[in-house]
């Protein structure tokens, strides 16, 4: 069974840095590719980042590309988001989700969500 509690959301100004964490409190978070999506009010849920089961396969959305760094730990069972050069339009709960198979964009791939954690950047 795979648990997902997210971790690391906070209320910083545009040009600050944040590290998300997600922990699987399961014991098979290393067979699982992960990613992170986020949803402002009033928007859909949309892709941000994925990362295939072992690490060395990754993929960004264009909006957050260079700026936002996928990483995951097997040992810690620890999945992170590193956001740099954070900018108002970053602002949205920020979900990890976990999947069976290799990494992917599309949210209705994904098989387990956390709960969210807000990320707020003023200007």
């Amino acid at each position: 069974q795979v648990q997902l509690v997210e971790a690391g959301g906070g209320l910083v100004q545009a040009g600050d840095s944040l590290r998300l964490s997600c922990v699987d409190s399961g014991r098979t978070f290393s067979g699982y590719a992960m990613g992170w999506f986020r949803q402002a009010p009033g928007k859909e849920r949309e892709f941000v980042a994925t990362i295939s089961r072992s690490g060395g396969v990754t993929s960004y959305a264009d909006s957050v590309k260079g700026r936002f760094t996928i990483s995951r730990d097997n040992a810690k069972n620890t999945v992170y988001l590193q956001m740099n050069g954070l900018k108002p339009e970053d602002t949205a709960v920020y979900y990890c989700a976990a999947r069976n198979g290799g990494s992917s964009r599309y949210k209705s791939e994904y098989n387990y969500w956390g709960q969210g954690t807000q990320v707020t950047v003023s200007s």
